[in-house]
């Protein structure tokens, strides 16, 4: 390891992944049933304040990131349509089993398609309007993390790519 490249490690700092994600809500139950059912977290912890019922911590049985729902109907309003996050999925036949899962419980989504570097199964939305997204870590394009890769028009790409017989 090159001098530069020990200095560089000692300044970036350490760093453990995605602790959790915080969502805001208008309706606790309503939103943890919906986690519950579709996507199989469940609560481990109640948040009470002043006597009243202001979050749940929620943990997924097989890999999905912990996740905090908080009673605040004003920013649940304001989030609604916007994608913070994208759950993780290993690979492009589990994101095409939890379209189908999905699909079955009546939920409204694009289906699968193949986005820059992996594949996404897009515009579901949960009770507030929340987008929740899922993205592959399998890629089926190389990524080099040691150099920046410009992504142009990723959406229109992506799309040609698809539309290519033998391009998945």
């Amino acid at each position: 390891m090159t001098e530069s490249q020990t200095q560089s490690r000692r300044l970036t700092p350490s760093l453990a992944g995605i602790h959790h994600l915080k969502l805001p809500v208008t309706d606790l139950g309503r939103s943890s049933e919906w986690y519950r059912s579709r996507l199989g977290y469940r609560v481990t912890a109640e948040f009470v304040e002043d006597g009243k019922l202001m979050g749940y911590a929620m943990t997924h049985p097989n890999g999905g990131p912990p996740l905090a729902l908080r009673l605040d109907p004003d920013r649940a309003r304001a989030a609604a349509g916007f994608d913070y996050f994208a759950i993780g999925v290993p690979g492009r036949d589990a994101i095409e089993d939890l379209a189908a899962h999905l699909t079955t419980l009546g939920e409204e989504h694009a289906g699968v398609h193949r986005a820059s570097l992996g594949w996404i199964l897009p515009y579901l939305h949960d009770p507030d309007g929340h987008e929740v997204r899922f993205y592959t870590h399998q890629h089926h394009t190389d990524h080099d993390l040691d150099r920046i890769t410009t992504i142009y028009d990723p959406r229109e790409t992506a799309t040609a790519a698809e539309a290519t017989p033998g391009s998945g």
